[in-house]
């Protein structure tokens, strides 16, 4: 027999953190709201769709983004009402599949190729999923559905917030396309950069870039660039898959030559990496610093603590130790990242498990 096509759905929640305080808080509703702290070093973990016009987004530190929006109203983290919502709307998947791979606590794919409970089609299943969600918590959700993971998270981007978007067999690579490459997942901002200053702008530039020429400016990575420009992506929908690190890197559009340079540099990666942690409720042991010279000569650096680190200005101090031994600088600098691993849930009872970074 023939291989079935696959049926894989996206679901991401819209604005989930904010949403659930605009909904336990009725007098937030309509308001911009920014779910963290607004102090010196505070970080923006989620912002709802009335901050976001103002330019507020996750992972901006809180005293650029009230500036932005001076009436934004910001609402301290509440994890464990997040992780009773989450509960609820993966209760709701199992319904339909046991094929489930959360990639956050508002965020999962669902491999529904041999569904539980049988519809007329995937994109039946997708409404009805997000029907279920909006009765039995009172928030939207946003879905996708195709044949594949990168083309089901690009559809469910695509009519956010309260949308759902099919991309059906035979249709991905004209789909992808148009679109620029720094919307697709799996390709980060220095990444979409670096394409860019390689003149591959759109997916259709992707797909006209050989093999080669992708692996000689992108390592390992370049397969799954080369495919997901002809909307191709094999991956399974893995549950459970545990994470092992959180990271984040940018190669700078002109070397670095100075500390000061540096230093602000890793002050925002730490923003992003913290961001990263609060939106996923996890902390890790293992910081890790990766530098990258001019000359592509690469190091790494890594200092790992007895418990998992417990704020952005712990995970500061760390990765400036593991600077500091650099200065002065023996050559220019190209890139620069940050990550943790041995990752845990703080204080949660499989706080020892050890979780992936990518989906």
């Amino acid at each position: 027999m023939p291989t079935p096509i696959r049926r894989i759905i996206h679901i991401d929640m819209d604005a989930f953190y904010a949403s659930v305080e605009q909904r336990d808080t009725p007098a937030l509703k309509g308001r911009p709201v920014a779910v963290g702290h607004c102090q010196e070093r505070g970080v923006v973990a989620a912002a709802s769709y009335e901050a976001r016009k103002f330019g507020v987004r996750s992972a901006m530190p809180s005293l650029i983004a009230r500036r932005k929006c001076p009436e934004l109203v910001f609402v301290p983290p509440r994890f464990d009402a997040y992780r009773a919502v989450s509960a609820q709307i993966h209760a709701i998947f199992a319904r339909y599949t046991s094929l489930i791979q959360p990639l956050s606590l508002d965020e999962a794919y669902l491999d529904i190729t041999h569904p539980i409970l049988r519809r007329a089609s995937a994109t039946a299943i997708a409404e009805e999923i997000r029907g279920c969600i909006f009765e039995q918590t009172g928030l939207t959700a946003s879905a996708g559905v195709s044949y594949n993971k990168f083309l089901a998270k690009l559809a469910s981007d695509y009519r956010k917030p309260n949308g759902l978007f099919v991309i059906p067999p035979g249709t991905g690579e004209a789909f992808v396309a148009p679109l620029p490459v720094g919307t697709f997942h799996g390709v980060g901002p220095a990444t979409a950069r670096r394409m860019n200053s390689l003149g591959i702008h759109t997916g259709a530039d992707l797909r006209a870039c050989p093999l080669d020429i992708l692996r000689h400016h992108f390592g390992k990575a370049a397969t799954f660039y080369h495919d997901i420009a002809r909307g191709m992506d094999n991956r399974p929908v893995e549950p459970n898959r545990p994470r092992k690190s959180l990271g984040k890197e940018t190669t700078f559009l002109q070397d670095l030559h100075t500390a000061p340079e540096l230093e602000h540099a890793m002050d925002k990666l730490v923003t992003q990496v913290w961001a990263a942690c609060l939106k996923r409720e996890i902390s890790g042991r293992t910081v890790t610093l990766k530098l990258r010279h001019s000359d592509f000569t690469q190091l790494t650096r890594s200092q790992s603590c007895p418990h998992p680190i417990k704020s952005e200005a712990t995970l500061r101090d760390a990765g400036g130790r593991l600077l500091a031994p650099l200065f002065p600088l023996a050559k220019p600098v190209r890139l620069l990242g940050i990550s943790l691993a041995g990752l845990s849930v703080p204080g949660h009872p499989a706080a020892d498990r050890q979780l992936s970074l990518l989906p």
